[in-house]
């Protein structure tokens, strides 16, 4: 289900559903939204902090109920990530999404979201830079800007080598619906009701923060849940900061090459998605194609 495009003075909806936001730096990204046409909308509870959560979950939930429900809001953008959209996932109202579908956009521990979301209502979501947390770094570059402007209107993107250099693992080409996102948040799906279907899908992966042991062990529990094993192809996005500071330890190529060195299907590593800049910002949910022949990855519009 694709959402309708944005139009110049239509009103966005910002709501912090995971982790606190500092509010100067969430103020110091209104001019990227306003420069394009757009009104801001903030949640009512989105300055809350409640220890390591952006406010108590009942609030959280609210606001983003509140979003979903007013018809003038054509998008909820989420400030940034952390942790907690788990801790209110099996609250959300999908009938309500269902009645009212809309641009949703986030990335990191929004994964857990675009994953229930998606499953629950066909709604393609966004995985992309947030507010709070991207959209003020002096980093944010123009390509990263720009992506935001396939909600504009029905885009076809292509990820080529003009991006940044790709490493095919396993070769071939696969085509079907994009799914997947933070790696450690697809694993907390996992044995819950909101598990990540992978079957005949393209999963992408990303994550940061995490050692190659962790990584491996995330995984690991991906493979003996039969999710690798049913996807069409495997997408791996930017892994940041995943130097190990336990030693010895193995390269993160090597625990690639480990899990995908009898695969029968297309790998390529080293798109520019995720914790990164520039972040390729992408439709979850769209038809798309990997190809290690021409080592592109092309993904069908996100709205109409």
């Amino acid at each position: 289900m694709l959402s309708y495009r944005l139009k110049p003075g239509d009103t966005i909806g910002i709501i912090a559903p995971a982790g606190p936001i500092e509010q100067e730096k969430l103020e110091r990204s209104f001019s990227f939204f306003e420069n394009m046409g757009l009104k801001i909308k903030l949640g009512e509870h989105v300055y809350d902090q409640y220890g390591y959560l952006a406010g108590k979950d009942t609030n959280r939930l609210a606001d983003f109920h509140r979003m979903v429900a007013d018809r003038n809001v054509k998008a909820i953008i989420f400030a940034r990530g952390g942790y907690g959209t788990g801790r209110i996932i099996d609250k959300i109202d999908m009938e309500l999404i269902k009645k009212n579908p809309k641009i949703i956009w986030g990335y990191s521990d929004i994964t857990f979201l675009h994953t229930a979301i998606r499953q629950a209502t066909g709604l393609i979501t966004f995985h992309g830079p947030m507010p709070a947390s991207d959209m003020v770094k002096k980093d944010f570059d123009t390509l990263s800007s720009q992506l935001f402007r396939q909600l504009f209107g029905p885009t076809n993107l292509i990820y080529s080598e003009s991006i940044s250099r790709l490493t095919v693992y396993r070769e071939g080409e696969a085509s079907g619906k994009i799914v997947g996102g933070n790696l450690s948040l697809l694993v907390q799906t996992l044995g819950t009701p909101y598990e990540i279907s992978t079957k005949d899908k393209l999963l992408f992966i990303e994550d940061i923060g995490e050692e190659p042991y962790r990584v491996d062990a995330m995984m690991n529990q991906l493979r003996l849940a039969g999710k690798l094993q049913q996807a069409a192809g495997i997408i791996i996005g930017d892994f940041a900061e995943a130097d190990p500071k336990v030693q010895p330890s193995l390269r993160l190529e090597e625990v690639w090459k480990h899990y995908f060195k009898n695969y029968r299907k297309p790998v390529i590593a080293g798109f520019r998605i995720g914790h990164c800049f520039p972040h390729f910002s992408i439709p979850l949910g769209v038809e798309a194609t990997l190809s290690s022949r021409t080592k592109t990855l092309q993904l069908s519009p996100g709205v109409r």
